[in-house]
């Protein structure tokens, strides 16, 4: 799988560089989540807007996302949210519990004021 992280002062993005979140993908993105998690990094933000489709297990890593950094007490932003995985994150009912930016240019300012908010 192809991702980028990138450390930032108060949170660390993960760019899925795929444009299918599909199953192969979703096991990668979900050993990684881990690992950072398990390191204590608590608040990411998850871009997947190179993604223009997600399947099942695509939005289950989304969900196991949320709450690894949920258990953390810290908070997962989904940005760049495209219209199929939109579509299916709506449909699933999962909107109701993601912190979602649909626009990748607006996650950096949700997520700072969700961290704002948590302080």
């Amino acid at each position: 799988m192809n991702i980028k992280i990138d450390k930032k002062e108060r949170y660390s993005v993960i760019q899925v560089q795929e444009s299918k979140l599909d199953t192969s993908v979703a096991l990668a993105l979900k050993s990684e989540m881990v690992v950072m998690t398990g390191r204590g990094e608590k608040n990411i933000l998850l871009d997947v807007s190179q993604c223009t489709s997600c399947n099942s297990a695509g939005l289950n890593a989304i969900q196991v996302a949320h709450r690894l950094c949920k258990n953390q007490n810290g908070v997962l932003v989904v940005g760049g949210v495209q219209t199929e995985v939109e579509h299916l994150i709506d449909i699933s009912q999962a909107d109701n519990m993601l912190n979602i930016a649909y626009k990748i240019e607006k996650a950096d300012t949700m997520m700072n004021a969700l961290l704002d908010k948590n302080q």
